[in-house]
């Protein structure tokens, strides 16, 4: 037997004007099992003229809980179970939409009209022109959490998985007192990369990274008191993966950080000819086809395929956020790889650019380890990006489109593809673009979406 419970109507204005949510029809059904158990199934219809790439859906049953629904075709409904805590009392509910995005604008304006003067940019979420204009549209609507948790919860740890990373933790650090650290999985992917690609088990592998997110260097590499440098160099010969890192390795010294189709967006060297392009296999995939290798996981996921899901074990994932929380509440130290402010941890950057480098974690919070210097040709790559990071985060900070037009100017990748006649064109093509999503320059109103 279960019970089925009566939805509210879902509220809100009858005309939303370009606000996606007015293109979201929203439906769900719920049920009270007989352990008490209530789950409720949502299922959105878009009616947007193109596709929309996640809604947010607000369940409020004496108190709120939010279930995404993702990558929703144009035309097209799916569906989402969400489970509530044993024991929720509720005799009815609301449901309603509490943010979505379309898939496409702006990113795809960050990408296209970039491209159309010469610049090619494969991710665009971390420096760049795209990195640029995803900060100045992010970060200023991210901000505001930190200055509600100034208000609210001052001594809460901040733990940011959004990027661009550099460029905002430097913001929140510098321009709000809540403690913040930013997470990213590089370091730990790398890092198990490297130990398969010699054949060494990756709990036997200790290792030393530090850099800048997105371009942290593996210092050191081994297993006990050997030295797997030579291996991995030995490999780098005959392996047809991560040409562009491996370029890096034979001509810097170092492995880095982040995948090839990221590093090569963030230096001069990779992406400004088709040659280049082809010779480092950074041609652009095919992006239906990427969509519907991610929608066949979902629907594997989903248990759409037929097959029962198996239940996932719970164990400590590769991601760092679960063990700082239990770091931070129990009192035992972890070590990661974390993004914080330089202060002299790596003395040939600037000290108060934003690094990436090994912290411990405890009751105590995040402390950053003393690195020590870069090999000098590392850090100079490194600051090529955070001259990039620096002058946009200034443009935030100062409300200064000047200075997000110069972030762009000095980007590596742009700086070796455009003139600057035509970077003037090209940031003032974007900015038109993005008009709505900036207008908070001339204002001072920041928006409450940083998409539409």
């Amino acid at each position: 037997a279960r019970q089925e419970l009566i939805l509210q109507p879902r509220g809100g204005p009858a005309d939303a004007g370009g606000d996606i949510r007015y293109w979201v029809d929203l439906t769900s059904r719920a049920t009270r099992w007989p352990d008490g158990r209530l789950e409720v199934e949502v299922s959105v219809e878009n009616r947007a003229p193109r596709d929309i790439a996640w809604v947010d859906v607000e369940i409020a049953c004496g108190e709120p809980f939010t279930s995404r629904v993702e990558s929703v075709a144009q035309g097209e409904t799916r569906s989402e179970r969400v489970s509530l805590p044993l024991g929720t009392a509720c005799d009815g509910y609301t449901v309603a939409v509490g943010g979505a995005a379309y898939s496409g604008f702006p990113f795809t304006a960050e990408k296209e009209i970039p491209a159309k003067y010469g610049i090619d940019q494969s991710v665009a979420d971390t420096i760049g022109v795209g990195g640029v204009f995803r900060f100045l549209r992010t970060g200023p609507v991210q901000h505001q959490f930190y200055r509600d948790m100034e208000s609210h919860c001052p001594n809460a740890f901040a733990l940011n998985y959004t990027n661009p990373m550099a460029m905002l933790t430097w913001l929140h650090t510098t321009d709000s007192s809540i403690r913040n650290v930013g997470l990213c999985h590089s370091v730990q992917g790398t890092t198990k990369m490297l130990a398969d690609l010699i054949d060494v088990p990756y709990d036997e592998v200790t290792y030393q990274v530090a850099g800048i997110n997105h371009m942290a260097w593996v210092l050191e590499f081994r297993r006990g008191s050997e030295d797997l440098y030579p291996r991995i160099r030995e490999a780098a010969e005959t392996t047809e993966r991560d040409l562009v890192r491996f370029e890096m390795m034979r001509q810097f010294g170092r492995f880095v950080t982040e995948s090839s189709r990221h590093n090569s967006e963030y230096l001069p060297y990779f992406r400004r000819t088709d040659e280049l392009l082809d010779m480092y296999d950074l041609m652009p995939r095919e992006r239906r086809q990427e969509q519907r290798r991610r929608d066949g996981w979902r629907a594997w996921m989903n248990g759409e395929d037929g097959a029962a899901m198996p239940e996932p074990e719970l164990v400590l994932s590769h991601e760092y956020a679960t063990a700082i929380v239990e770091a931070m509440v129990t009192n035992t130290p972890f070590l990661f790889n974390g993004n914080v402010m330089n202060n002299g941890t790596i003395p040939n950057l600037p000290g108060e650019c934003c690094v990436e480098v090994p912290c411990v974690a405890d009751s105590f919070g995040v402390r950053a380890c003393h690195v020590g210097e870069l090999p000098p040709q590392l850090a100079a790559l490194n600051r090529s990006n955070v001259s990039v990071q620096e002058l946009a985060v200034r443009a935030v900070i100062d409300r200064d489109r000047e200075a997000a037009f110069h972030a762009c100017a000095v980007d590596p990748l742009a700086a070796a593809s455009v003139s600057l006649p035509d970077m003037r064109r090209m940031f003032d093509e974007l900015w038109d673009a993005e008009r709505e999503l900036l207008r908070w320059f001339d204002d001072g109103e920041i928006p409450e979406i940083a998409a539409p």
